[in-house]
């Protein structure tokens, strides 16, 4: 679960956050966070954003309280341009396209967001990049930063993204579901997924700081380059 850095300089460090590791500490305060294992190493640091739990990817924080306030205004003025890849249920009609949508707190469901025209304004932008008979991967690139957003807006447009248990379908990736001539290992019980966490993956961030232009990109994980690779094949199986 250890991070692996991006870019590290005086003003912030930027980092890889793997699935499954809290971005800060949540209300429990059970569960080690990413926040909890730079301080340890840097003592103070400063959160800017964040990113869910089982999204992974580029996340960026603070060292010093000048750099934060200066970083934290880039984000909350939408002067920081993101990038996220997921693979999402279905195929699109459109290649590409914009979900202009409001969000909000759902008013019965903790920790769950929905659509609504009372919510803040939302901008989403996506972009088809590899389509896989009932699968798409995509780009998207958000204007804003509300919680849950890209979850939301694709359940919004009926293409939610692929193992979320929010906002669509949990299930896991399965080969067995993908070869049709599939056998199970001897020395497994039981299958084991190719992907079964959220298949979300925060990508690029640019930003300027200080006259510095900052082009960060997070490379793939394991997971995601896996199930990608085994979409392809089975894809070109038809």
């Amino acid at each position: 679960m250890r991070p692996d850095i991006i870019a590290e300089n005086d003003q912030f460090i930027a980092l890889n956050k793997p699935s499954g590791l809290l971005s800060i500490p949540d209300r429990a305060g059970e569960e080690i966070s990413l926040k909890d294992i730079l301080k340890e190493k840097y003592g103070q640091i400063y959160t800017i954003h964040r990113l869910d739990k089982d999204t992974s990817g580029i996340i960026v924080f603070a060292k010093n309280e000048d750099s934060h306030k200066q970083l934290s205004a880039l984000f909350e003025g939408r002067d920081v341009e993101k990038y996220y890849v997921g693979l999402v249920h279905g195929i699109l009609m459109n290649s590409s396209g914009s979900i202009d949508a409001p969000i909000m707190e759902h008013p019965g469901k903790t920790a769950k967001m929905i659509t609504h025209v009372k919510g803040k304004a939302s901008l989403t932008d996506y972009e088809v990049l590899e389509t896989f008979r009932q699968y798409s991967w995509l780009q998207f690139r958000i204007h804003t930063g509300r919680t849950h957003q890209i979850r939301v807006h694709m359940q919004h447009i009926g293409h939610s993204i692929v193992c979320d248990e929010i906002y669509g379908d949990p299930s896991p990736v399965l080969l067995s579901a993908l070869k049709k001539k599939f056998k199970l290992s001897k020395a497994d019980e039981e299958e084991r997924p190719i992907l079964s966490r959220l298949a979300l993956h925060s990508h690029k961030l640019s930003f300027t700081l200080n006259n510095e232009r900052f082009e960060l990109e997070a490379p793939l994980p394991k997971d995601l380059r896996a199930v990608l690779q085994q979409l392809k094949k089975w894809s070109a199986a038809r």
